[in-house]
C-alpha cells in the first residue's frame, strides 16, 4: 500500500487537487490522508464542503496580518508532527503557494517525496508573479515527480536540467471545472439561486463582462489603471454589464470603490465561492483577470480571456488565442474588449478554440503515472 499524501492550504490547490484525491480514494494500491495547512481559512473550507473532502490533518496556520515567513515556518513546523504520526512514502503539492514550497521543504528534511502537480510553469522574472514564480522554481527542486500540465511546461523543465520522473498530464483545474458542472446541473445551489435572481433584475438579458483583479504586483497605480479600464469601458458600453467580485485585501477594495462604484452598470459584489463563480463565468460574455486558474478554465467555456498581467506562466492559451495578454495599461484593456465586443466574428472564432489545458482526464493520468513510478522504484 502506497500512503499518498495531498497537502493544500489555499482555495485554489483544494479545487485542483480535489479530483486528484477522489480519484486516489478509487485505487486500493493508494492509502490517502489529506492534510490542509488552512494558509486561507474560509475560501478553503468553501471547497472542502463542496468537494466533500475531510481532512485528516488541519494546521489551521491562519492568523490575521499574516507575512510569507510567518506563513512557511508555521508549515513547516506543523507538518514535523504530521509526518512522524503518518509517515507518507510521497506528499501531493499544487502549484505555487507558499504551502507548495513550505510542504516540499518539510517533506525533504523527513526524506519523504515531493509530487509537484502543475509543475513546470514560469514567467522567469522572479517578481511577477511574487511570491508564487520562486515558490514553484524551489518546489520543482525539491520534487521527486513531475507532473506537467503541458509540452510547454515539461520543456521549461527539461531547459533547466530536470530529466527524470516529468509527465504531462493536462491541468487539473480542468477536471474540476467538469465535477463543478455536474454539481451545479444536480443541485439547486443558494448562492447560485440568489446570484441568478440578483442578476436577473439588475441585467436581464444584457451581457456580462466578469472582472476578477487582486494581484498583489498590480497595487497602486496599475491597479487604478485597470480600474480606469474598467470605468471607460462601462461608459463607452452603457447596455454591458461589468461584474466584479471584490477581493477582500484593502489595496484592492480601496480603489476599486473609490473609482467603479458610482458606475451605474458596474456591479461590485463581494467574493463568489467556487459553484457560483464557475456559474457566473458560463454566463458571461467575456472574462478580464489577473487569475491563473481563470486562464485555464475559460476556455473550456467558450469564453475569451483578458489577462491583466505584464507576464503569465500560462503562455498556451495566449499562443493558441484562448486569451490576450494586456498587461496593466488602460489603453489597451479598452482597446481589447472594445475588439470583443464589437467584431462578433473575431469573438465567435475565440471562443470556439479548444482548451490547450487539458480534456478532464488529468488527475487519472497522474494517479496512473504515480503508480508507475513507485512500481518502478520497487522494482529497481
Amino acid at each position: 500500500m502506497i500512503k499518498v499524501m495531498p497537502i493544500f492550504g489555499t482555495r485554489p490547490e483544494a479545487i485542483k487537487l480535489a479530483p486528484v484525491i477522489r480519484e486516489l480514494n478509487k485505487n486500493n494500491d493508494f492509502e490517502t490522508a489529506v492534510c490542509v495547512t488552512a494558509q486561507h481559512r474560509e475560501m478553503l473550507d468553501q471547497v472542502l464542503d463542496i468537494f466533500k473532502i475531510k481532512p485528516d490533518y488541519d494546521l489551521d496556520i491562519m492568523k490575521p496580518g499574516q507575512n510569507l515567513s510567518e506563513v512557511t515556518s508555521r508549515v513547516i513546523s506543523g507538518l514535523q508532527e504530521v509526518f512522524e504520526q503518518s509517515k507518507p512514502d510521497i506528499i501531493l503539492v499544487q502549484g505555487d503557494t507558499t504551502t507548495v514550497f513550505a510542504a516540499s521543504l518539510a517533506a525533504f528534511y523527513n526524506n519523504i517525496k515531493v509530487g509537484h502537480v502543475e509543475a513546470g510553469l514560469r514567467t522567469n522574472d522572479k517578481k511577477n508573479p511574487f511570491p508564487e514564480e520562486i515558490n514553484r522554481r524551489l518546489t520543482s527542486v525539491l520534487a521527486d515527480i513531475h507532473f506537467c500540465p503541458t509540452e510547454k511546461s515539461k520543456q521549461s523543465l527539461e531547459v533547466e536540467g530536470y530529466k527524470h520522473n516529468i509527465y504531462v498530464t493536462g491541468n487539473t483545474v480542468i477536471d474540476a471545472l467538469f465535477w463543478a458542472l455536474e454539481i451545479i446541473e444536480q443541485n439547486k445551489n443558494e448562492e447560485i439561486l440568489k446570484i441568478k435572481s440578483w442578476l436577473d433584475k439588475k441585467i436581464g438579458d444584457n451581457e456580462i463582462i466578469l472582472i476578477t483583479a487582486h494581484r498583489r504586483e498590480s497595487f497602486g497605480e496599475p491597479f487604478e489603471n485597470i480600474c480606469n479600464a474598467m470605468k471607460e469601458i462601462a461608459i463607452k458600453y452603457k447596455n454591458i454589464h461589468l461584474v466584479y467580485p471584490v477581493h477582500l485585501n484593502p489595496n484592492v477594495r480601496k480603489p476599486v470603490y473609490e473609482i467603479l462604484q458610482s458606475q451605474e452598470n458596474i456591479h461590485l459584489i463581494e467574493p463568489l465561492s467556487y459553484l457560483p463563480f464557475v456559474w457566473l463565468m458560463n454566463r458571461s460574455y467575456l472574462i478580464l483577470t489577473d487569475s491563473g486558474g481563470v486562464q485555464e478554465e475559460a476556455p473550456s467555456l467558450g469564453k475569451p480571456v483578458l489577462v491583466m498581467r505584464e507576464t503569465t506562466e500560462r503562455p498556451e492559451g495566449v499562443e493558441k488565442g484562448t486569451s490576450v495578454l494586456v498587461g496593466r495599461h488602460k489603453d489597451v484593456i479598452i482597446k481589447t474588449v472594445s475588439d470583443f465586443i464589437e467584431n462578433k466574428e473575431y469573438y465567435k472564432n475565440t471562443s470556439k478554440i479548444s482548451n490547450p489545458y487539458g480534456d478532464g482526464k488529468a488527475s487519472e493520468k497522474i494517479v496512473n503515472n504515480l503508480h508507475s513510478y513507485f512500481n518502478k522504484v520497487v522494482n529497481e
